[in-house]
């Protein structure tokens, strides 16, 4: 069911006075954020129009902006990504860990995405594969699913990455598959203490940052502009090492139909969906959050318009950027090799040309026509192409069949 209220209407309220206040100093890339996400699905997109000549059903489907930081446009991305993940579930436990950086980091993150969420990636990947090849701790080769997030409920700036595990992995000589021993116990609910986790963790972001930061990968401006110094950012790096790195694991899911259900909830996720959103009135939105410091109690939070969309846009990512990255036996360059050692060495029975082999895409396909109406199951169907707003007309917007059906809807042919 549609809501009552979407991210896009609070964009089309707030935009101009957005624009007014901070318009000149976003991206590009944010300000495509901005315009696909206000006119995803509206006739500003144009779409197409069905017609059924035997029982005179009329209806109307205006284009997707297809972008990944819509709320929209994310429903069948997701349904499609789980579809294909789907073949590739073992019959092991799976972990959710979570990899966070302290705030005197996020703040450098946001001035340098793609350099930033990178090193975040690949500490906590890298972090995560040397223990687990560890003997004291599993002494196998594991499987990594993560996903880069970088909002908090209030919409803030908060980037972290969820890691789903695999319990157990390939041993180093490939020989046979070792099950992670510690997955029973009530006070360790992941085979590698979090602790131990965090701390090296925290030696691998800092070592890789400090390598960014002697190769000028790293711009600072405002606020920030003194880190150019190497002894300010020196300081700025120490108070981040004493500060507290959160890492979390959680206890493994109850089964692969389980990971199916947490992967959709997380994969395709944005900033705020729009369910979420309780008023928008007077300029100004009120939506839910949930109060983690408070006992995970759900409050309300009201902004002004403009506001809103300045947190929105934060969370828009770099061009191209991957946000949903594979390691260990899932990377993708050997994924299906790997997996089918692993149902191999599982004693799975499957057929391997029926494994997927396609990768992840953050990006939705079109919806096909279909060639029936929808309500007499047997009328011939014509398609009516809508051009877009910007676009000029077509002679088949012309179409007398298509100008009566819009007559008794009460609509007018888009111009």
């Amino acid at each position: 069911m549609k809501p009552h209220l979407e991210v896009a209407d609070v964009f089309r309220d707030g935009a101009t006075e957005f624009l007014r206040q901070y318009g000149r100093h976003h991206s590009a890339n944010q300000h495509r954020v901005l315009g696909a996400v206000s006119h995803c699905r509206t006739a500003r997109l144009g779409g197409t129009a069905e017609y059924c000549h035997d029982c005179g059903h009329q209806r109307i489907q205006y284009r997707s902006c297809r972008n990944r930081h819509c709320p929209k446009c994310q429903g069948m991305a997701r349904a499609a990504w789980v579809d294909q993940r789907e073949t590739e579930l073992l019959p092991v436990p799976y972990f959710h860990v979570v990899f966070t950086m302290p705030q005197q980091l996020a703040c450098i993150a946001l001035q340098n995405k793609r350099v930033m969420y990178g090193i975040l990636f690949r500490a906590a990947a890298e972090t995560l594969q040397q223990l687990a090849l560890d003997p004291k701790h599993l002494g196998a080769n594991i499987g990594m699913l993560m996903v880069l997030h970088t909002w908090g409920q209030n919409l803030m700036h908060h980037p972290h990455v969820h890691s789903v595990v695999t319990g157990g992995g390939i041993s180093p000589d490939g020989s046979r598959w070792v099950a992670c021993r510690r997955t029973a116990r009530k006070r360790k609910p992941f085979f590698i203490d979090v602790r131990i986790l965090s701390r090296v963790y925290r030696g691998k972001f800092i070592s890789l940052m400090k390598q960014a930061y002697q190769r000028g990968e790293l711009e600072f401006y405002g606020q920030l502009s003194g880190l150019v110094q190497p002894a300010a950012f020196e300081r700025q790096v120490d108070e981040a090492v004493q500060r507290n790195w959160v890492v979390y694991a959680k206890r493994p899911f109850g089964g692969p139909q389980q990971v199916l259900r947490y992967l959709a909830r997380y994969t395709h996720r944005v900033a705020i969906s729009d369910h979420r959103l309780l008023e928008l009135k007077n300029g100004q939105v009120r939506f839910q959050y949930k109060d983690y410091a408070d006992g995970q109690q759900t409050k309300d939070m009201t902004l002004s318009s403009s506001e809103f969309i300045r947190r929105f846009l934060i969370h828009t990512l770099p061009s191209r950027f991957v946000r949903i990255r594979y390691f260990g036996f899932l990377a993708n360059r050997f994924r299906k090799q790997r997996l089918d050692q692993c149902r191999i060495l599982l004693g799975m029975r499957f057929d391997s040309s029926k494994t997927s082999t396609q990768r992840p895409s953050d990006e939705l396909d079109e919806p096909q026509a279909k060639p029936k109406c929808p309500a007499c199951g047997g009328g011939r169907i014509r398609i009516i192409d809508i051009p877009s707003a910007r676009q000029p007309s077509t002679h088949a917007i012309r179409s007398p069949h298509w100008s009566r059906s819009l007559a008794a809807s009460g609509r007018s042919p888009p111009h």
